[in-house]
């Protein structure tokens, strides 16, 4: 199939752009590196009437430090975030989580804000944003912020209204004596996510990230969990998601992969906290 027809702006600032979502409505949409949107087009689950091209926009790919947080606005590339040389050491669970968002080729193409924006539940970077208590900001007629788990309400949908758009997103920069991993199980590396997890662990604190299961990232925190409850803990948190069968695994595999993914990424995460 072809997308159905639209117009299409290329934006030169961000208060243009936004006055465009403003003016159209419902029927605008941001278009970035269109990794998500095109196939979306093509396929007519979206039919915009206008698309608003933002890569263009002067200071949108130049990620900063800023206030403890690294801060990552709209039109920076996946792979470029990746590349990052300081990144292990300022987010480093982004950094794990990275290299599992799509492949070489869409990483190249795709945006930060892009996938955040696309709000699928399997995706990598909405989990580890969940995680990590990051922030959304947006811009519409004011700018507002909202934390990660407010943003992210149902399946591809978000609390972005129609004339917002995703200036920038924000992680936490990692602070001494934490630990972080994650791990994650699809058809194929580079696939949608059957499961993901992320773990924090400092001290005796751990906290516990679910990706691919929940229409939403689902967290979990522990102020305390020794070797012994970890088990019965993944036990409850596997009972507790919305899993269900699909094409690709039966809900019964999927609260398995909660509990040995969990085992597995807590414990990797302790260690490296140790």
């Amino acid at each position: 199939m072809k997308p159905a027809p639209f117009d299409y702006l290329r934006a030169g600032t961000v208060q243009e752009a936004q006055a465009a979502l403003a003016a159209e409505g419902e029927g605008a949409r941001i278009i970035a590196g269109g990794q998500s949107l095109v196939a979306m087009l093509n396929m007519r689950l979206a039919r915009p009437t206008l698309l608003v091209d933002v890569m263009h926009v002067a200071g949108g790919a130049e990620i900063r430090v800023e206030r403890g947080q690294l801060v990552v606005p709209f039109a920076v590339r996946q792979a470029s975030l990746l590349n990052r040389q300081d990144l292990l050491s300022e987010v480093p669970l982004l950094a794990a989580a990275l290299p599992w968002v799509g492949h070489v080729q869409t990483r190249a193409r795709g945006t930060v804000c892009g996938s955040v924006a696309h709000a699928d539940p399997s995706g990598e970077i909405a989990l580890a944003l969940v995680a990590l208590d990051g922030t959304v900001h947006l811009r519409g007629r004011r700018a507002r912020r909202l934390p990660a788990a407010e943003f992210f309400t149902g399946m591809m949908q978000t609390a972005a209204r129609p004339d917002e758009m995703i200036e920038a997103v924000s992680f936490p920069l990692s602070q001494e004596g934490t630990g972080h991993a994650f791990n994650e199980v699809g058809i194929r590396h580079g696939d949608f996510a059957i499961v993901s997890v992320a773990a924090i662990a400092t001290g005796d604190r751990l906290r516990l990230a679910i990706g691919g299961v929940n229409d939403t990232p689902l967290v979990r925190d522990w102020s305390s969990l020794d070797e012994r409850q970890v088990d019965d803990a993944l036990n409850d948190l596997a009972w507790s998601l919305d899993a269900r069968d699909d094409l690709h695994a039966t809900a019964r595999y999927r609260r398995d992969l909660v509990r040995r993914l969990g085992r597995k990424t807590i414990t990797e995460a302790r260690q490296c906290a140790a």
